[in-house]
């Protein structure tokens, strides 16, 4: 019985001793940051087309409004453009009257806002000849941004950029150590940061594009200034 318990253990011991010979060691890492700053072209122009409508008759306020709306995307439909509601709302309004004290209720006000984009100022030019100046439809939020196919690209190249930053930094670190830097072993981003509007995926929006509200009929002056990105990463190697 002892002989069985002496060989027993004579296999465990032999069996961890393999085990720790042949499990690697765990290897020395260094992590650093990484960045890549570049820009990416404006490649779109959009415009923002608002109808309003009054009416004490509810219903025919939203009637209305929907009507024009419908003849703006009857005409866009003949155009290369995207387009999207960005708004539809609908409220009681009034207004306060000084000399008799009280709120006077002016009736439904509707609003619908449809977004225009194209490629070039010269579609645009043609939705403003269109409609600017027509009754209840007001001309808003000029501006030229970077289309998500065209920033893409742009980001992932960025993201190489960056990480091959993170090397340069890591080498740099063990280089006076006389060591050298190995195979990459983790990264992790997701501070990526660009000019963004947020009314839409990866809307890019000019410096110096005209942000404001255009009185109707009138025209502001765009900027072709390309998009800044900056990309920021975190990189572990394997120090050799």
């Amino acid at each position: 019985m002892k002989q069985i318990t002496t060989w027993t253990i004579i296999i465990i011991l032999a069996v961890l001793g393999y085990r720790y010979v042949t499990t690697p060691n765990t290897p020395k890492t260094v992590s650093t940051n990484g960045e890549c700053l570049t820009t990416a072209p404006r490649d779109r122009t959009a415009i923002t087309l608002r109808v309003t409508t009054l009416d004490k008759n509810a219903l025919k306020s939203m009637r209305d409004a929907t009507k024009k709306t419908a003849e703006i995307n009857a005409f866009l439909e003949t155009l290369e453009v995207k387009t999207q509601t960005t708004e539809f709302n609908s409220y009681e309004k009034s207004e306060w009257n000084h000399e008799t004290q009280k709120s006077i209720n002016l009736g439904t006000e509707t609003t619908i806002a449809v977004e225009i984009s194209a490629k070039d100022m010269d579609t645009i030019e043609t939705v403003l000849n269109q409609f600017a100046g027509q009754p209840n439809i007001y001309v808003g939020n000029l501006q030229m941004f970077t289309s998500a196919e065209t920033l893409q690209p742009i980001m992932e190249k960025c993201l190489g950029a960056a990480v091959a930053n993170a090397r340069e930094r890591a080498i740099a670190l063990v280089a006076g150590d006389n060591r050298k830097i190995g195979k990459l072993l983790s990264v992790s981003y997701g501070n990526a940061t660009y000019d963004y509007n947020p009314t839409g995926n990866y809307r890019l929006m000019a410096t110096k594009a005209v942000q404001e509200s255009m009185d109707a009929g009138a025209f502001g002056t765009l900027t072709s200034k390309d998009t800044n990105v900056s990309v920021k990463v975190s990189a572990t190697f394997e120090i050799r």
